[in-house]
């Protein structure tokens, strides 16, 4: 009885019997091992989360046609598919990497948490050094008609970095070991307001906050580290690290023009008025598919990236809208359900950095669109145009569909 109900409890610190009776590859239980792994692959795929995926594709489907819808054009003899076309190959690699980072067991990769950091770091440092310059952010390597940006995928390395770190670590954690997390988390971000980009480097801290406070942090470490944060921010705001565009569209969110006053289409308030025109004309069911008078004249600048939700609220109305949130809401309560059921910490924490992350951004994202939150250029996860973030997002959801299919041991 006390071993059946012992089981039943969620200890995250717990270790299963199977995998305290493996010994590290290698040497004469190298093969022992590795037929352990064989067999034991298969099983693991039973217990896939097909509610997580399926919420997640349905996302990546209704982007995908909003993609299209806005980047088209109008004349029905020369439709441009080139952005659909292309965000579909998105879409599949990041499939194919979600399924081949469901094959190593989660507890494996811990070992070579290193590897994907060390591998983040470089190319932040590259990109910076020899990158694309884009308004004023050098954020993108450019690979032929295609181009790549570091920053997404460091964020899937930190969280799995520093998951692996705090894993271990006994409740509640010693400053040294918040200090060294932050460390992990703030060189990163350092490279990347380097660039700059104040809008990722804030999904950083998000995923620092989540994390932390989830590993066992203390309450004093938090109000400290929150407290860094914000005079971080205004020291940021107050320095030439950003560019003059990026300035003045928190200043425009703290402090709004005339809303009537939209001659300069130039202005950092154009986006915000635009985006606020567009979701408020789909009204309840949207003017539909493929017939938003402002999505198809191209009114909302950068709408296939950023805005893409302003798309969606037109042509699909609030029921498209509450469709998207519904299915976004599905999949974080689904990760944090997984991060519940976790066999250990360290499943535990690499949901939590998963959800942090695109908890986040969600909110972030159609926050700045509905002229709630400032805009600072962070994607919608699984919606917006962009190979990086596409890739990067699945492979997160990967992370996530390890630790599920590995819950029993």
């Amino acid at each position: 009885m006390a071993r059946l109900m012992s089981r039943s409890t969620l200890e995250f610190d717990r270790v299963p019997a199977r995998e305290r009776a493996l010994r590290p590859l290698g040497g004469r239980n190298r093969r022992r091992d590795e037929s352990w792994f064989r067999d034991r692959a298969p099983a693991a795929w039973k217990h896939v989360d097909v509610v997580l995926v399926s919420c997640v594709a349905a996302v990546s489907v209704l982007g995908a046609l909003m993609i299209l819808s806005s980047t088209r054009g109008t004349d029905p003899d020369a439709y441009d598919t080139s952005f659909l076309r292309r965000q579909v190959l998105f879409i599949a690699a990041g499939v194919v990497g979600m399924v081949l980072i469901t094959l190593v067991d989660y507890r494996r990769l811990r070992d070579f948490a290193w590897l994907p950091y060390v591998a983040a770091l470089v190319s932040l440092v590259l990109v910076v050094a020899v990158g694309e310059e884009v308004r004023g952010t050098q954020a993108w390597f450019q690979i032929g008609a295609f181009q790549l940006q570091p920053a997404e995928f460091a964020k899937v390395a930190v969280i799995l970095a520093v998951a692996s770190l705090l894993a271990g670590r006994e409740v509640p954690l010693r400053a040294r070991w918040v200090a060294a997390a932050l460390v992990l988390i703030s060189v990163p971000v350092a490279l990347i307001m380097l660039q700059p980009d104040l809008g990722t480097a804030l999904v950083f801290v998000a995923i620092a906050l989540g994390m932390l406070l989830m590993a066992g942090a203390r309450a004093r470490h938090i109000v400290v580290l929150v407290a860094v944060g914000v005079v971080g921010v205004v020291g940021v705001l107050n320095s030439d690290l950003l560019e003059d565009y990026q300035r003045d569209r928190l200043a425009n969110f703290l402090q709004p023009n005339d809303p009537d006053d939209i001659a300069d289409l130039q202005s950092s308030e154009y986006n915000s008025d635009q985006s606020l025109a567009a979701i408020a004309s789909g009204s309840i069911n949207g003017k539909g598919l493929f017939d938003g008078t402002q999505t198809r004249l191209g009114f909302v600048p950068e709408q296939h990236t950023d805005f893409i939700f302003t798309a969606l609220g037109e042509e699909l109305g609030f029921v498209g809208c509450a469709t998207a949130l519904a299915l976004f809401a599905i999949i974080c309560v689904r990760i944090w359900r997984t991060a519940q059921i976790a066999q250990d910490r360290l499943g535990m924490l690499i949901c939590i950095g998963v959800l942090s992350m695109l908890v986040f951004q969600i909110f972030q994202n159609i926050g700045m669109t509905m002229g709630i939150m400032p805009i600072t250029g962070i994607t919608l996860p699984f919606m917006s145009y962009g190979g990086s973030s596409a890739i990067a997002s699945w492979l997160a959801i990967g992370l996530v569909l390890n630790v599920h299919m590995r819950r029993f041991g």
